[in-house]
Order: C-alpha cells, then structure tokens, then sequence
C-alpha cells in the first residue's frame, strides 16, 4: 500500500518468507508476505486457522523458534530499522518496549507462580529501570488505566484468580505499559463473550487514541476488524490475496476468498429462517505442499486452467486496493459480468 500522507509507514514488511525445517519436508508457512502498518492507524489481518497471521507477526518480534523455524528472506522495517538485521540485544530493547504483543491465550502467556503486579512491574524495571516498590504503583496505575476495578488490590493477584476478561486486559496493561509505538494483538478476543468482546475492543481503540500508537490485529472475525480497523489483509495459505481500506474491501471484495469469508457470516435473516451457514468449500491446504498455480484455486468456483498453472501476482486493481487473483482482473477488465460476483456461492 503507499503512504498517501507523505509519511514513512511505522512498519513496512517486504517478501517476508518464514519457514519451518522438518523430517516431513518445508513448511512455508509465511511465503512472500509484504504489507505495511501506517503511523496511528489499525492493520487487521483476516484468515483461517493455518494461514500464517501468528506466524508473521512473530516474524517482526524475531520470536519463531530456531530450530525448525527460520525466517529465510526478506525485510521487516520499522521505525527505518530492518529488524532482521538487528542484534538479539537490540531486539530486546525493542519487544515490550516500543513493540508490544498481546498473545492468543492469556492464561498461558502469563506466569501462574507470580502476581500480576510482579509481572506487569517487570516490564517497567526492564525497560525503565524502576525499583520494584515504584513498578508495582506503575502496574496499578496500568490495571486501573484497563479498568480493572479495585486495583491496587487485585495487583497482588495470580493469574488463575481472574476470570478470563481481566486476565486478557492484564495482558493489555502490560503490552500498553511502556506506550509502544506498535502494538500487535493477536486473537485478542478469543475466548471472551460478546460483552467483554466489545469492552475489551473499546479499551483498545481509546487506548490508542490515548498513546497515538498503531495496533497490528491478528483475527478471523470480519466484525472485529470492521468496527477497529482503518485497513484489511487477507491472508491464505502464506501469501495476502486482497489488500486495502477496510470499507472499500468489505463493499468492493474482488478476490473469492474474501467474498466467500463475507458470505459465510451469518445474518439475522437466515437465523429467523433458520439457514444454515455458507462454509467456504474446503480446507487451507498444508503448508507443506501447496497446490501449482492460485493456491485457492482448488477451493474457488471460479478457477480456469490459468488459474491451475499460473500463479497470479498482486495487482492495484483500484486506488490503493491490491488482489492476487486472475479472476477479479478478468471482471474489472469486463471479460466477466459484475453479476458472477454478486451471485457468488458457496458451500
């Protein structure tokens, strides 16, 4: 995407491609992804399980386990630094500090045998250098910033005597606590009912209008990243197939995939007359052996034999809006009626 305020993006990934080294073979898990976060603005990041969303933002922290991971190509700026080329020392300065993450699971992110003042305190005397009486009043201020009711009580709580809303804006308190510059939430509403959901999603976006800070938001639901996110990528099996502002993507989509992701989602129609829900045909095929051609072909209604043998590029099909599929040029170019679109099927 290019930078329409003349700004440079905060962070600027290009062919980033990681993978995974086993007996059964390669895994490319990430393969080619490039994309960019802009200054004081939300990127969701949108696919089913297995398509690589986690895998690449653990690429930008450097975190993917080596061995069998390793990132074998490409460029991850931020802030005009290339990560990749980074120190693991200069890399710690930066993860917590001017990056943060909120992991998927937060009973498993956090540590059990230490409070959650401790843990939240950590942050500040790593990266600050707080004495221990003086970060644990910063991780009070931090639960109570959350809204955490009673906090400067609960700081000396475990983690296992929170019910799962507080223990997830724990982990937003301790991922805010050194005001990043970016701040990657992955799956952060995972788990949670519809009104903790919905808290939890307004606490991050007051949260960033507070800090003027950027949110990368990992996530398969559509309705999150309709409500908080300035723009989408959507992401299948290791590449991003559509790319652009989020309500040009979700009133234009272009590629099949998207257009399939967008019909599965129940309304309140089919619920009254008791549809049942329009699953995109297939599964993500394994990393391992990608299919020639348009890795969605096998799945797409629409597929040619171009489409078998000829992976598609990704291409500015509209102002500031790229796809990777042969099908949507052949529509934008008038080779296929707009009415296929509408009428698209699935399941």
């Amino acid at each position: 995407m290019a930078e329409t305020s003349g700004e440079a993006p905060l962070l600027d990934i290009k062919n980033l491609k990681t993978y995974f080294h086993g007996q059964d073979g390669v895994s490319k898990a990430v393969d080619g992804v490039s994309y960019t976060v802009h200054r004081r603005k939300t990127l969701g990041i949108v696919g089913e399980s297995g398509c690589g969303k986690s895998v690449t933002a653990m690429s930008v922290l450097r975190l993917i386990p080596q061995p069998p991971g390793r990132i074998e190509s490409g460029e991850v700026w931020f802030k005009e630094r290339d990560l990749l080329k980074l120190s693991n020392r200069e890399m710690r300065a930066i993860r917590g500090n001017q990056i943060s993450m909120i992991f998927q699971e937060p009973m498993t992110s956090l540590n059990p045998v230490f409070t959650i003042g401790d843990q939240i305190g950590e942050v500040f005397r790593i990266h600050q250098g707080m004495k221990k009486r003086e970060s644990i009043a910063e991780a009070v201020r931090m639960l109570e910033l959350v809204k955490i009711p009673a906090a400067a009580k609960r700081v000396n709580d475990y983690p296992h005597q929170m019910s799962g809303g507080m223990r997830q804006r724990v982990m937003i308190a301790m991922a805010l606590a050194c005001d990043p510059d970016l701040l990657i939430a992955d799956e952060p509403t995972t788990a949670l009912d519809v009104t903790v959901q919905a808290q939890v999603l307004d606490l991050m976006s007051g949260l960033k209008d507070r800090i003027g800070s950027s949110i990368l938001m990992i996530t398969h639901d559509l309705g999150v990243v309709a409500e908080i996110s300035d723009e989408v990528a959507i992401m299948y099996a290791g590449q991003i197939v559509e790319y652009g502002e989020t309500d040009d993507v979700f009133e234009n989509p272009m590629h099949p995939y998207t257009l399939g992701l967008l019909a599965s989602r129940p309304s309140l129609a089919d619920i009254r007359q008791k549809q049942r829900l329009k699953p995109v045909k297939g599964a993500v095929p394994n990393p391992r052996s990608h299919p020639a051609g348009c890795r969605f072909h096998p799945r797409c209604p629409f597929s040619t034999s171009e489409c078998h043998n000829e992976a598609p590029d990704m291409r500015e099909l509209r102002p500031g809006h790229t796809v990777r599929c042969h099908w949507a040029e052949k529509v934008l170019d008038g080779t296929i009626e707009r009415h296929e679109v509408e009428t698209f099927a699935v399941g």
